[in-house]
């Protein structure tokens, strides 16, 4: 509706949108959605590539940039649940273009995440006292981008927010019924909608152990394809761990100040998000650029 209303793009700030075949459980826009409304960095990568934060960051800013030059004042929203693609953008985070390096990230691994974060604390105190000893991911890319590129990663970081302004708008459903429901009713649209015979193909053509796989539910639907559990446990599993997902982002989310937060149940949802973005138009917007991009 607000994209519809502004005659603007939708960017998606999806990490799994991103991959093409990956449709049906990352909830990508339909084809009639696409079709009466323009969207971005949805389906640029095959399966089998990596798109790494930093790359995902240009494109973004690459497709805002786009939207900035358009003739129709076309004002990008940047969409999506993916708390670091959101932050990268809008806090212009500094990320070290390190790839990743799978050789290394194996010998590392092999090594143990106590001893990692032992060498971390040697190498880069300051990232080390950030990064939780138990955190595996964020400990393996600082020691990752210490050894490819000699500097501690903690050096390498920083913030350069974009010239722009930008409001941030949160849509909460403070109700954990009515959010188990919302839940429940989107898993079984989804296996409805053939979710189950997705997630065969993709096993079928890139094998099981496809990394993209043991993303949230079709982790559980393969589970089920390799008769590990039932197809009734699976859609349990899910609902389960999406909630515990939902609780983890609804906390990532909630800790960020910037963010305006919406009653996603209020009887007048649209007419009050409306009215907060036409006053962040017609005020926030006097000074400086008046094309900017919406979360």
């Amino acid at each position: 509706m607000l994209a519809q209303r502004l005659g603007s793009t939708i960017l998606s700030a999806d990490s799994r949108q991103v991959y093409r075949q990956f449709d049906i459980g990352t909830a990508k826009p339909s084809v009639e959605e696409r079709r009466r409304v323009s969207h971005g960095l949805i389906d640029i990568c095959e399966p089998i590539e990596t798109l790494t934060l930093g790359d995902y960051q240009t494109l973004a800013q690459t497709a805002i940039a786009t939207c900035h030059r358009s003739p129709n004042d076309n004002l990008p929203l940047l969409v999506g649940g993916t708390g670091l693609y959101i932050r990268s953008v809008v806090r212009g985070l500094k990320i070290p273009r390190v790839p990743p390096h799978g050789e290394l990230r194996s010998q590392l691994q092999s090594l143990g995440q106590p001893q990692c974060h032992h060498w971390l604390q040697h190498v880069d105190p300051i990232a080390a006292k950030k990064i939780h000893p138990n955190d595996r991911v964020r400990t393996l890319r600082a020691l990752e981008v210490f050894y490819v590129t000699g500097k501690p990663i903690s050096a390498q970081q920083g913030q350069q927010p974009p010239p722009y302004p930008i409001l941030q708008i949160g849509l909460d459903c403070a109700c954990a019924d009515r959010l188990t429901q919302r839940i429940e009713q989107r898993t079984q649209q989804m296996i409805a909608a053939g979710w189950e015979i997705e997630t065969r193909t993709l096993c079928q053509q890139y094998g099981f152990n496809l990394p993209l796989l043991d993303t949230l539910g079709y982790r559980e639907m393969k589970q089920y394809l390799q008769g590990e559990i039932t197809l009734d446990r699976a859609r349990e599993l899910t609902v389960l761990h999406t909630r515990q997902f939902a609780k983890q982002q609804r906390t990532w989310f909630r800790a960020d100040p910037t963010i305006e937060w919406f009653d996603a149940d209020a009887s007048h949802l649209q007419a009050q998000v409306w009215q907060r973005v036409q006053q962040f138009i017609n005020e926030d917007c006097a000074v400086g650029s008046k094309r900017k991009p919406k979360v």
